[in-house]
């Protein structure tokens, strides 16, 4: 067992999220503003918010990095020297870069950390050591190594070189995620923030000489979703990479919301924790992945951690996800004298119904609701207004920033 501890990394797309990342058990939380990033139809962070993000995240001893990773063409840098300074002046901890350009912008023009993004697509040792050499704190390796080669990084680079691998979320079926599907469907281009998601759709063949005629993929004559990938889920590897020596583990997803964000970083950080407690076995694994099968997943995959993914690393049939849980509500205040919680509905509940409570501790609480009110103090039998505030006597040690949920029915 090491004494050095993995950073658990999590996405946030805007400061909803960013603070179910930080009180769930995120150490770092990665995010971005409203340009050179990856995620153009996530939320975001304009200057303010970002401001903001900096100051809640610090004043929790949480880490802020900045996606800056798309791969540019010369308009898309337009005011980056601008940018890179009022990040260097609010404080921010890392900026995500792939390119080599914008590296050396920021290198020149501020003194932030510099890690270097999967999208840049590192697979070997001498590439860790080539930008290292340019001043790269962090190397973010490509999902597209096996633990075997990852071991082998860790070995033949520098130990005050950090590695970050992801850990958890959607899989990109091109080649750490640069792809031109997107853009050659929509006109939406992926390495510029703003991928359409082509790799989910349902595709058949149209034979040359006989146009209008469609020959379905798979025989069942539905079509097929060829290139629709499953999601990585590494919980029970954890400890494997933990003895590697990785020093960050990432968490996908700043489309996601703060459920998903929620559930996800509390499993990892409870696994995470177990492991350096001396705690860490089987059952405690299942027990947080039964936690993350609450969250909407597709179907979980390990990818390349062992070999080439086969084709069971693909869902053939559609792109939905799995859902089971509905995110029903997020407790905004607990008076532990009173026992009175107020609640922020965020869908729809009934007086009767058996939910869930999770925070950030190693249990949930099953409750089942028997008294609500709205804020005049009528009694309700149903929250069904979108973000009403409902009072609840409940007679449990919550807190702020709790969330309910529920099965769904059917």
């Amino acid at each position: 067992m090491t004494d050095k501890k993995v950073e658990l990394l999590a996405p946030a797309g805007d400061m909803e999220r960013l603070k179910a990342a930080v009180k769930f058990g995120a150490n770092a939380v990665f995010m971005a503003g409203d340009s050179f990033g990856l995620r153009a139809n996530a939320k975001n962070f304009d200057h303010q918010a970002m401001i903001d993000a900096v100051e809640y995240a610090h004043k929790n001893g949480v880490r802020i990095h900045i996606t800056m990773n798309i791969v540019p063409h010369d308009n898309d840098l337009d005011g980056i020297e601008d940018y890179l300074k009022f990040l260097n002046e609010i404080g921010v901890d890392a900026l995500i870069i792939s390119d080599p350009g914008i590296f050396m912008k920021a290198k020149e023009l501020t003194n932030i950390d510099l890690h270097i993004s999967t999208q840049a697509s590192v697979t070997n040792t001498d590439t860790v050591n080539f930008w290292y050499k340019m001043g790269a704190k962090r190397v973010i390796l490509a999902r597209e190594l096996s633990l075997e080669e990852i071991i082998e990084v860790r070995k033949n680079t520098p130990k005050d070189l950090e590695i970050e691998v992801f850990v958890h979320g959607a899989m990109c079926i091109s080649y750490s995620g640069r792809c031109l599907l997107s853009n050659y469907m929509t006109g939406r281009d992926a390495n510029r923030g703003d991928c359409a998601q082509a790799c989910r759709w349902k595709y058949s063949i149209q034979e040359e000489n006989r146009p209008g005629e469609y020959y379905p993929i798979e025989e069942d004559g539905s079509g097929t979703y060829i290139m629709n990938s499953k999601d990585l889920c590494l919980i029970d590897e954890l400890d494997k990479l933990i003895e590697a020596g990785i020093d960050s583990f990432k968490i996908e997803g700043r489309m996601k919301t703060a459920f998903y964000v929620a559930t996800v970083v509390r499993s990892y950080r409870q696994v995470i924790d177990a492991y350096y407690d001396g705690n860490y076995n089987k059952e405690i694994v299942q027990k947080y992945f039964n936690e993350l099968e609450k969250a909407s997943h597709r179907h979980y995959t390990k990818a390349f951690f062992y070999n080439k993914p086969d084709s069971n690393t693909q869902i053939y049939e559609n792109s939905s996800y799995i859902r089971k849980y509905d995110f029903i509500g997020v407790v905004l205040e607990y008076n532990s004298k009173t026992k009175e919680a107020i609640i922020e509905q965020r869908n729809r509940f009934f007086l009767g119904d058996e939910i869930e409570i999770f925070g950030n501790y190693k249990d949930y609480y099953n409750y089942k609701i028997d008294n609500m009110r709205n804020n005049k103090g009528e009694e309700l039998e149903v929250a069904n207004r979108p973000k009403e505030k409902i009072s609840m006597t409940i007679n449990l040690p919550l807190e702020a920033g709790d969330m309910l949920r529920k099965v769904i029915e059917g």
